[in-house]
C-alpha cells in the first residue's frame, strides 16, 4: 500500500486558509466532520507543522528536522495525543480473547495535561495537544479540559477532532475555533484509494458512505470475506436458517454485524421507494429483486429495531440470543409479497 501523503488533496485549500494566518492561529481548534473524511490525518499534519523547526513555504512540516523526526517516532516531548485506549479503527483480531480497552478518555489522562502545559518546551517552540475523538471524553474529563482551555499557556495549541460535536460540552465548543473538514468528491476519493492500492474503490466507497478513510479500512480482504459471508445468507431469506447463522456468528464483531444489517435493510427500503442502492453496490441486483418481495411496513419496523440496538450493541447480555432474534425477525419480513 502506498505511503499516505502529508496533506490530502481535498484538504489543501483549507490548509492554505488556516496557515495564511499562522501567527494568529487560535489556541484551541475543533476539527469536525464525518467519520472517515481524514480529520485525524489533517490534525496530525497540523500538529507536526506547529512543532516543525523549518517548515516549508506552504507551512507544511519539513519532515527532516529534529522535531519532525521526534514526531514521526512518537517521542516528541512537546506533543501529547490523547485517545481512548481502544483503537479508532476496528481491529480484525478483536475477538482474540484479550481484555477489551476503554472506549472513553478518562479524567486522569486530561488532568496530566495541566502539568504538561506548564513546563518549558524542549526546543523553545510550540507545545501541542491532540485529542481524538474529543466526544469520547467522559464528563469529568471534559470539565478538566475546560479549565485548561480557559487559561491557555503561551505557545500551546489544542487540536480537538470530533465526529459528533453535539456530544461535546457547549462550553468547550465555545472556546474553540470550529473548522469544518471538507469532503472529497467521488473522483478524488476513488483516485486516492487507487493510490493506496485499493482495487475496486467505487464498490468500497459505496459501503463507506463515500468516506475515503472508512473505505480504506473496509477494503481489508478478511473484513470483506466476513461481510460477504453474512450478505450471502441475507440474499436467500427463504432458505436461511437463523439459528445456524447466529451460531456461526456468535463470536463475530457485533458492531460489524449490526452495521451490515442496517445498511442492507436501508438499501432494501431505498430500492423499494426510489430504486436506488446506497451502500451495497456489489449486491445491487439481488437487493432490487428482494425489495419487491418484502413487506415495506415490516422492513421499516426492522430498521427501527436495528437502530434501537445501537444503544446496547457493545454490552449484549447474550450475543447469540440477540443474533437469533434478529435473524428470526429478518426471515419473517413476508418475503413472498
Amino acid at each position: 500500500m502506498a505511503e499516505l501523503t502529508p496533506l490530502l488533496p481535498w484538504q489543501q485549500a483549507l490548509w492554505s486558509k488556516q496557515m495564511a494566518a499562522r501567527s494568529r492561529l487560535h489556541h484551541a481548534i475543533l476539527l469536525h466532520g464525518r467519520r472517515g473524511s481524514g480529520k485525524l490525518e489533517f490534525a496530525r499534519t497540523l500538529a507536526k507543522a506547529l512543532l516543525c523547526e523549518t517548515p516549508t513555504v506552504e507551512n507544511l512540516p519539513c519532515g527532516k528536522c529534529v522535531a519532525c523526526n521526534w514526531f514521526e517516532q512518537g517521542s516528541h516531548p512537546d506533543f501529547r495525543q490523547i485517545s481512548p485506549e481502544s483503537a479508532s479503527q476496528a481491529e480484525l483480531d478483536d475477538k482474540s480473547g484479550e481484555k477489551k480497552s476503554s472506549k472513553f478518555i478518562n479524567v486522569a489522562e486530561v488532568r496530566e495535561l495541566k502539568e504538561f502545559v506548564m513546563l518549558s518546551t524542549h526546543r523553545n517552540g510550540s507545545r501541542v495537544v491532540l485529542i481524538h475523538p474529543a466526544e469520547s471524553m467522559n464528563t469529568q474529563a471534559a470539565n478538566a479540559l475546560l479549565k485548561t482551555l480557559e487559561e491557555p499557556s503561551p505557545n500551546t495549541f489544542f487540536i480537538l477532532v470530533s465526529h459528533q460535536t453535539q456530544h461535546l460540552l457547549a462550553t468547550i465548543r465555545s472556546r474553540c475555533q470550529k473548522v469544518g473538514m471538507p469532503l472529497p468528491d467521488k473522483e478524488q476519493a476513488g483516485l486516492w484509494l487507487r493510490q493506496q492500492g485499493v482495487a475496486a474503490p467505487e464498490m468500497i466507497l459505496s459501503q463507506a458512505g463515500y468516506m475515503p478513510f472508512e473505505a480504506l479500512r473496509l477494503s481489508d480482504e478478511a473484513y470483506q470475506q466476513r461481510r460477504r459471508g453474512l450478505l450471502d445468507q441475507l440474499s436467500r431469506p427463504l432458505d436461511m436458517n437463523p439459528l445456524a447463522v447466529a451460531e456461526n456468528l456468535k463470536d463475530e464483531n457485533l458492531t460489524w454485524i449490526l452495521d451490515w444489517l442496517q445498511k442492507w435493510t436501508y438499501d432494501l427500503i431505498a430500492s423499494r421507494l426510489s430504486g436506488r442502492i446506497q451502500f451495497q453496490a456489489d449486491y445491487a441486483q439481488t437487493l432490487q429483486v428482494l425489495a419487491k418481495t418484502a413487506s415495506l411496513a415490516k422492513l421499516l419496523s426492522f430498521q427501527r429495531e436495528l437502530i434501537s440496538l445501537q444503544r446496547v450493541v457493545n454490552h449484549p447480555l447474550n450475543p447469540q440470543l440477540l443474533l437469533e432474534q434478529l435473524f428470526l425477525d429478518y426471515i419473517r419480513l413476508e418475503w413472498n409479497r
